[in-house]
């Protein structure tokens, strides 16, 4: 069995911005016209404002970056508003995935062509087929095989997992995993509870058996665990049935919907158990671990899980936060923590990589500095 090694880490960033400030005026001036249109219709019950001081109590989130803002924060419109492109023109998410992929690439100082498994994880794929992973594979000119992959959230330690599985079992000898994340698409900016939740990124990773690799930047993969439970309690009911179940593509559920209380209450306890057993049964100890690269959807999710991990408050170092400028950005959002917070670790630190969502679903990636 050959030892698998994260090498390199690669983050495309989109260049608009928008903080709470905005989001929540283009979102108050719509209610005030809904309100409106309800009054007409004499509808009595009324929608309430948005404001950042609740955006961050709730989340802790202050901005989030977008493919484009404009769309979003124009009242008559609140969605991207995306440039349809022709099926001869690199798609959108795998343009995203080149940005990352080659920042990744580089870091581990490995070339495309040695790349022999591509995998595209992410919580929306702007089409069924053919793979973005494959179309990804041919615009970097990476050999070997290519595959797609949806576990939402959990998407890109699903995708560690597999990677790390294929080259210890010799399928495979250099891996690239890719997060291309649009969550801005499929957000309803209409909805007060989570119009501020969501942003949108890539992330991108360089997986090498450890005798191939020549990066002096590396973390041993020492175990990886993933963990599924069915629930309701984060769906999005878009699909290809659609049109034949004369289901309307504009309805709400079509969108994110969750039950946000539900999904602390349920989650956290479910992810807490996961890593601290992973390291018990890798013979490691809470402390043990240097750092806790998080899932990053909500800042109080995040808090707890650190807190029954390590029995203690953790401090900003050992559970460093990015979905404060980052929001949510699903699968992507550990990654880019990890991408943004490795680099001061000494070898022999340990740390865990973990992401968690619908499904539920939720993946463990324990690491050590080498």
């Amino acid at each position: 069995m050959k030892q698998a090694v994260i090498t390199g880490t690669g983050l495309f960033t989109p260049q608009d911005s928008i903080d709470n400030d905005a989001l929540v005026a283009s979102f108050n001036t719509w209610v005030d016209a809904e309100n409106a249109r309800r009054e007409e219709a004499g509808n009595a019950e009324r929608l309430v404002y948005s404001s950042s001081e609740f955006i961050v109590k709730a989340s802790g989130i202050h901005s989030r970056h977008v493919l484009d803002a404009e769309g979003i924060l124009d009242p008559e419109r609140m969605r991207p508003r995306l440039r349809e492109r022709s099926n001869d023109e690199p798609s959108i998410q795998c343009e995203m995935g080149v940005t990352a992929a080659r920042e990744a690439l580089e870091r581990a100082s490995v070339s495309a062509e040695d790349i022999d498994l591509v995998i595209v994880g992410c919580s929306n794929l702007e089409r069924p087929y053919p793979a973005l992973a494959v179309e990804l594979q041919a615009e970097l000119g990476s050999g070997g095989h290519a595959f797609d992959m949806n576990v939402a959230c959990s998407s890109a330690t699903f995708a560690i997992e597999t990677a790390a599985n294929a080259i210890r079992a010799g399928s495979a000898s250099r891996a690239l995993v890719v997060n291309p994340e649009i969550c801005s698409a499929h957000l309803n900016f209409r909805d007060r509870d989570s119009h501020f939740i969501f942003g949108d990124a890539c992330t991108a990773l360089v997986l090498e058996r450890d005798d191939l690799a020549t990066s002096d930047d590396r973390f041993e993969i020492l175990g990886t665990r993933l963990v599924t439970r069915f629930s309701n309690a984060i769906r999005n009911n878009a699909g290809f049935l659609n049109r034949v179940t004369d289901a309307d593509p504009l309805a709400v559920d079509k969108l994110f919907v969750q039950e946000g209380r539900r999904v602390f209450k349920e989650v956290c306890p479910m992810v807490a158990a996961l890593i601290r057993d992973h390291l018990h049964d890798l013979g490691l100890e809470s402390e043990d671990v240097t750092r806790l690269w998080l899932h990053q959807a909500n800042r109080h999710m995040n808090d707890l899980v650190a807190r029954r991990v390590l029995g203690r408050d953790p401090d900003e170092h050992e559970a460093p936060i990015i979905l404060d400028r980052y929001a949510n950005t699903s699968s992507a959002g550990s990654i880019i923590a990890f991408h943004l917070h490795r680099d001061d670790l000494d070898a022999g630190d340990s740390g865990v990589i973990c992401s968690f969502g619908a499904g539920y679903s939720a993946g463990s990636v324990i690491v050590r500095r080498v």
